[in-house]
C-alpha cells in the first residue's frame, strides 16, 4: 500500500531547501518527534544536494507506504544520470568514505530507518529513504492529504535565506539536544566507573575475607590435628602407668594376704612412683595448654633469689652440684614463665646425669638486643638425631622415652617463643649438653 503526497523536482539549490522543509513539514504531519523530523529532513535534503552536484537534475517523490505492517513516511529521490558504479560498496555497513565523495549517502544511512537504492548506466539512479510512523498515530487518508497539500499551495513564496536560517536553527537545536545526550551518556559513564570502582573493591575485600578464611580454616586444621595427636598421646602415656598401678594392686594385695613386709613397701613405693608419675605428666599436659592462654601479670624477678628456690624444691642429689653464676639479672617480667623454665631444664639436666661428679652450670651474658641465659650439664648428652625433636610436643630423645612425658621441653619452647626469643640446644651428642635460651633486653632491669 502506497499513497502519494507530493512531488518536486530538482533543479537549483532553491528546491533542495523545498524539498528539506516539506519533509521537516510531513514529517511533523506524521506525528514524527522533533528529534527525529530533523534527522528525516537532513538526510532528505542530503540525497538531494548529491543529485544537484552529480546529475544537475531530478526529482524527490513523497509517499506514505507500508511495509510489514509498519506506516513510514518516505522520500524517493531518483534522476536520470549514469548511476553508481560503487553502489555494492556503498551498501555495504562497514563502508566508511575515504575521500570527498559518498558522505552523503553514509550520514543519511544514520539518519533514517531504512535506506534502500537502485541504480543503473540506463535508467539512473532511485534512493528511497523511510521514517517510520509513530503506532499511535490517526489514520492518513486521502482526505488527509489533500489537507496538505491545499496548506502547501496556500503558503507564501519561499525566502532562501529564511528557510536556511530555519535549517539552521533547527539544526542547532538538534546538536543541543545531541550535546545534552552526551552530557547524560558521560554522567552515566561516570556512574559506571564509580559502580566499577566500587565493584573492584568489594572484589578486594570478599578476596581479603577469603584470605583470611583460608588462614582462618588451616589453622583450625593444624589445630584439630594437634588434638588428634594431644588425644592419642594422652591416652598412650596415661594408659601404661595406670596398667602398672592395677599390677602393682594386685601383687600388693597377694604380699598382704601373705603378710610379707618387705615386699609390700617395695611394691608400694613402686606404686607411689608411677601415681606420682601420672601427676607429672597430667600437671605438664595442664602447663603446655595453659601456657600462653591467660594474661599473667609482671613483677621485679631477681633470679639470685628465684634460682635457689626452684633448686630447693627439685631434691638434688648428693652426687649432683649446681653452680649460679653471681652475676644474675633482675628482670621486670612473669615470674612463672622464669619458673617453669629453669624447673624443666634443671629437672631434665639432673634426670639424665650419669656421672658421679655431676656438675651442672647456670650462666648469664648480657647483649644488646637479647641477654642470654644457659644452663650447662656434665650428663650422658643428647644424640645430634635427637636434637630437633626434643622441643615438640610428645616427642622425646631415644635414650628417653621411657622416663619422660615428651611435654617439659616444649613448655620451655612454648614460653621462649610468646616472648619472641630462641631456644636451642649444643651437645656433643656423648657428653654433656647446654640449653641456651634469650629474654628480651627491654625487660632487663638491672644485672
Amino acid at each position: 500500500m502506497k499513497k502519494n503526497i507530493i512531488k518536486i523536482k530538482i533543479e537549483n539549490e532553491l528546491d533542495v531547501v523545498l524539498a528539506y522543509k516539506r519533509s521537516l513539514q510531513l514529517a511533523g504531519f506524521c506525528g514524527i518527534a522533533m528529534a527525529s523530523q530533523t534527522k528525516f529532513a537532513t538526510a532528505v535534503s542530503e540525497i538531494c544536494r548529491n543529485v544537484l552536484e552529480h546529475v544537475g537534475h531530478g526529482q524527490i517523490q513523497f509517499n506514505i507506504t507500508e511495509l510489514k505492517g509498519i506506516l513510514y513516511l518516505e522520500a524517493l529521490i531518483s534522476d536520470r544520470g549514469r548511476g553508481i558504479n560503487n553502489l555494492e560498496e556503498l551498501l555495504n555497513k562497514h563502508y566508511r568514505p575515504l575521500t570527498s565523495k559518498g558522505w552523503g549517502i553514509y550520514n543519511s544511512k544514520k539518519l533514517v530507518e531504512q535506506l534502500f537504492i537502485e541504480s543503473d548506466s540506463e535508467k539512473g539512479t532511485q534512493v528511497m529513504l523511510h521514517k517510520a510512523i509513530p503506532h499511535n498515530h490517526p489514520p492518513i487518508n486521502n482526505a488527509i492529504i489533500q489537507g496538505w497539500n491545499q496548506h502547501f499551495a496556500s503558503e507564501a513564496n519561499i525566502s532562501p535565506y529564511v528557510e536556511i536560517k530555519n535549517q539552521n536553527m533547527q539544526l542547532l537545536e538538534l546538536l543541543d539536544q545531541i550535546r545534552l545526550k552526551n552530557l547524560e551518556v558521560e554522567h552515566q559513564l561516570d556512574e559506571i566507573k564509580n559502580l566499577n570502582t566500587q565493584l573492584q573493591a568489594s572484589n578486594h575485600e570478599i578476596t581479603s575475607l577469603l584470605q583470611e578464611r583460608n588462614v582462618a580454616n588451616a589453622q583450625l586444621t593444624a589445630i584439630n590435628q594437634e588434638l588428634d595427636k594431644f588425644a592419642y598421646i594422652i591416652s598412650h602415656d596415661l594408659k601404661a602407668p595406670l596398667f602398672n598401678i592395677i599390677s602393682l594392686s594386685a601383687v600388693l594385695q597377694e604380699s598382704m594376704l601373705e603378710n610379707t613386709s618387705g615386699e609390700i613397701n617395695k611394691v608400694a613405693r613402686m606404686v607411689q612412683e608411677q601415681a606420682e608419675s601420672m601427676e607429672k605428666f597430667i600437671s605438664d599436659v595442664l602447663e603446655y595448654s595453659s601456657t600462653g592462654r591467660n594474661s599473667i601479670s609482671k613483677s621485679t624477678v631477681d633470679l639470685k633469689v628465684l634460682l635457689p628456690k626452684v633448686i630447693r624444691f627439685l631434691n638434688v642429689p648428693a652426687h649432683i652440684n649446681i653452680e649460679v653464676a653471681p652475676n644474675l639479672p633482675v628482670l621486670f617480667t612473669e615470674e612463672i614463665y622464669l619458673q617453669q623454665i629453669f624447673t624443666n631444664l634443671l629437672s631434665n639436666a639432673i634426670k639424665y646425669n650419669d656421672k658421679p661428679d655431676g656438675l651442672i652450670q647456670i650462666t648469664y651474658n648480657p647483649g644488646e638486643s637479647f641477654i642470654q641465659l644457659a644452663v650447662t650439664d656434665n650428663g650422658q648428652g643428647i644424640p645430634l638425631e635427637d636434637q630437633q625433636l626434643i622441643f615438640e610436643p610428645y616427642k622425646t630423645g631415644s635414650r628417653h622415652r621411657n622416663t619422660s612425658t615428651g611435654l617439659g621441653l616444649s613448655i620451655v619452647k612454648k614460653i621462649v617463643q610468646l616472648k619472641n626469643t630462641d631456644i636451642w640446644v649444643e651437645s656433643t651428642g656423648t657428653n654433656g649438653t647446654t640449653v641456651f635460651f634469650n629474654w628480651p633486653v627491654e625487660e632487663l632491669v638491672e644485672s
